[in-house]
């Protein structure tokens, strides 16, 4: 609770970047953001989901996470960077560790990106890990954000007989 200052100046900084495929940017304030966080203590006491910053060099850049919205066995991830920090590698570094802690949970056998089909950002990340598309499909509703064509595109990665995510 005592980052929501700092994720709020982020959030600020990079709505224009956040807006076009995250509807929660538009109207996000100090008190949504503090909310969030709320929330995301609440998932980690309840298992829920697992909410962390990216930093780089000390500074706030974005935010990633695993969420248990996709069924049992699987967690779905996130991630949004502010754009002063794109083309750095730190959305693949950041997914990639996630990918390597939620095979260590308990029952996680895969775990899935999913993002709007014009999205070509969302989509480079889970294509250099390895990923598998695994679908697309229409979002019931329609777009959500400016930026959408309302095209879900659902990457996935298997557990490996170890646990580990499997590239091939």
């Amino acid at each position: 609770m005592d980052d929501a200052a700092a994720l709020h100046a982020v959030v600020e900084g990079a709505r224009e970047h956040l807006v076009p495929w995250m509807p929660w940017a538009a109207e996000q304030d100090l008190a949504g953001t503090t909310a969030y966080l709320a929330a995301s203590e609440e998932g980690w006491r309840s298992g829920e989901a697992y909410g962390y910053g990216i930093l780089c060099d000390g500074e706030l850049a974005g935010s990633c996470g695993l969420m248990r919205r996709i069924g049992p066995g699987g967690l779905d991830i996130g991630y949004w960077l502010h754009p002063a920090w794109t083309g750095r590698g730190l959305a693949t570094t950041s997914v990639e560790a996630l990918v390597r802690w939620a095979f260590e949970l308990a029952g996680i056998d895969r775990v899935e990106i999913h993002h709007d089909a014009a999205n070509t950002a969302s989509a480079a990340v889970p294509r250099r890990l390895g990923f598998t598309e695994a679908g697309r499909e229409p979002v019931r509703g329609g777009p959500t954000a400016p930026g959408e064509t309302g095209i879900d595109v659902t990457w996935r990665l298997l557990a490996d007989r170890e646990g580990r995510g499997d590239r091939g």
